[in-house]
């Protein structure tokens, strides 16, 4: 297992290196941005400043390795720089796909020389690692605190030196949610001690005032605590994740009592739900605010908003008419930054010559066999792994986040199988996915479409044979762009007309046989996110479940030769 995942921890390659051409590069090269500065799925991201670097960190969920860590010089410019899990503990646990399980919203802090990063399994607890570098490598988890259902830990050392705990907690498995406590941490801040303290109970707080009316503070979680002028001010958002608004908390006493507002909601956007994030601040002393935006099958993507502060209270993005109630921009100054930063996006594209591009991620905690970069130099090799036919059951997928809201994925295949029903391909993958590659049957390779609607329901998926006798060489071809879908109310009320509506990828699927021309199969495929997560695109190799694999004479393989990812 620790193999197969070393090779996506290992330093970037080369090929890592920016490409002049992306399918998304928030700088605008006149001192200006555009959100999201993170068009991928960095889902609840928190951030720190140290020196004149950023670090970011976001959940990771079933995807390994797992918590992915980000740097920035100027807070626009996004590079991945490593992972903090290397597997998601308990291991034997997560060696299958956990669909809306393993590593939730993270905190990641620097204290005494040290990286720290808080985050919590619903299912066993929070857990904490270290690094002395944020590239890695990072310490192996430890239990800090084993309630089950305690989630979106924030770690928080006071002026006398006391470290607490602050978290929110998961209905689905505390049986209760909309309360945020605080809980002691011994002298090592490996241990919370003593019983937690409560901070906000959503429901017993008046409601609050937003551009759309007043609202009920409901799920009201994702806690940062921070301490400015004698205040202590708890960051949380509230009213849900894909509507909802960025809530601020203050006291003059960390137990509270603690009085609240919206800062930053909707208003006249259309960006919806912006909230839970990170506070930071720049060497010149400017406040920024970094939070995710839900954006379906994309993700939950990262905006950088300005942050100023009026009476006492914080201002996120831009306050129009002055009301305390700030909305999201769209093009802003950049941060006032000591050194220039090169136009940057996360690593997307692979060439495969020696080490696997940061990007890529397993479904779930990898075993030693499953890649292989050295059997054909320049190539990844990826054995078929004996797994169910749906996907959505399967671990060995190697995939990563969408880049853009427009793009295209290219890759090559060889295909070498030595079993009946062993597949490979070029796969985008939620809840609904499809994939486009080669079926090896009784008369020898098939190039096929696959699409199966409801892979979480477990329904039946539809094989379109497109070449019955197809050659073991083939290239595929997956291109992108958003589409909106009209979405049926949420089951609560009051709620936002954002959460009337959804935006997805409108995938068109295409092969080649010479890798110039290329041919489309069937309609375009609409995608679906996947549980907590956005749609991904990626790799598969694989045998029918219960195919002998525990020898290479028994079980096939696939060569990727390279993976493009262009606008």
């Amino acid at each position: 297992m620790v193999a197969a995942a070393a090779l996506l921890a290992a330093s970037a390659s080369a090929a890592d290196a920016p490409k002049t051409e992306r399918a998304w590069l928030p700088d605008l090269g006149d001192g200006t941005y555009r959100n999201p500065v993170l068009a991928g799925d960095y889902s609840d991201p928190d951030a720190i400043r140290v020196g004149d670097a950023y670090y970011l960190v976001s959940s990771s969920f079933t995807n390994v390795p797992g918590l992915p860590i980000l740097k920035s010089t100027d807070l626009v410019n996004w590079t991945i720089i490593g992972h903090a899990l290397t597997a998601i503990t308990p291991q034997a646990h997560h060696a299958t796909p956990r669909r809306g399980g393993g590593v939730w919203a993270p905190a990641i802090r620097h204290r005494n020389g040290e990286f720290l990063i808080y985050y919590p399994d619903p299912d066993f607890g929070v857990f904490l690692v270290k690094a002395k570098d944020p590239a890695g490598p990072w310490s192996k988890p430890v239990l800090v605190d084993d309630r089950r259902g305690v989630i979106d830990p924030a770690p928080f050392w006071d002026d006398d030196g006391r470290g607490w705990l602050v978290t929110a907690f998961a209905r689905s498995r505390a049986g209760f949610a909309n309360v945020i406590t605080a809980r002691r941490l011994n002298k090592a801040g490996d241990q919370a001690i003593g019983e937690a303290i409560t901070l906000v109970e959503g429901d017993k707080q008046p409601k609050v005032a937003t551009s759309r009316g007043p609202f009920p503070w409901m799920t009201t979680e994702g806690p940062k605590l921070y301490k400015r002028d004698g205040w202590y001010y708890l960051f949380v958002p509230s009213g849900s994740v894909k509507g909802g608004w960025q809530g601020v908390f203050r006291s003059r006493r960390l137990e509270g009592p603690y009085e609240g507002r919206n800062v930053l909601d909707q208003g006249a956007t259309e960006v919806n739900g912006p909230h839970q994030g990170a506070w930071v601040t720049t060497p010149t002393g400017e406040d920024w605010f970094l939070h995710f935006q839900d954006a379906d099958s994309y993700g939950r993507r990262v905006w950088l908003q300005p942050m100023a502060w009026k009476d006492g209270w914080p201002i996120i993005g831009e306050d129009k008419d002055g009301d305390g109630i700030g909305q999201p921009v769209l093009v802003h100054r950049k941060p006032a930054s000591k050194s220039s930063s090169p136009r940057l996006a996360p690593q997307d594209s692979d060439d495969f010559d020696g080490a696997l591009s940061l990007a890529w991620q397993w479904n779930a905690n990898p075993a030693n066999d499953w890649a292989d970069l050295k059997a054909a130099p320049g190539k990844l090799r990826l054995k078929s792994i004996s797994s169910p036919e749906n996907l959505w059951e399967t671990g060995a997928l190697l995939t990563q986040k969408l880049p853009a809201e427009r793009f295209t994925a290219t890759t090559k295949l060889d295909f070498a199988p030595k079993a009946v029903g062993e597949r490979a391909g070029l796969v985008v993958f939620g809840a609904d996915y499809a994939w486009i590659g080669l079926q090896n049957t009784a008369n020898g390779p098939a190039l096929v479409r696959v699409d199966r609607t409801g892979a979480d329901k477990f329904q039946p998926e539809r094989v379109e044979v497109i070449e019955a006798k197809a050659p073991t060489a083939v290239w595929l071809r997956m291109t992108a762009e958003p589409v909106v879908v009209a979405d049926p109310p949420p089951d609560f009320s009051p709620y936002w007309p954002s959460m009337l509506r959804s935006m997805h990828a409108k995938v068109t699927l295409s092969y080649s046989t010479d890798g110039k021309t290329f041919t489309s199969v069937g309609a375009p495929f609409v995608s679906r996110p996947g549980r907590w997560v956005g749609s991904q695109v990626g790799i598969f190799a694989q045998a029918p479940a219960g195919t002998a694999s525990n020898s290479s004479t028994r079980i096939g393989w696939t060569d990727f030769d390279g993976f493009w990812v262009t606008p």
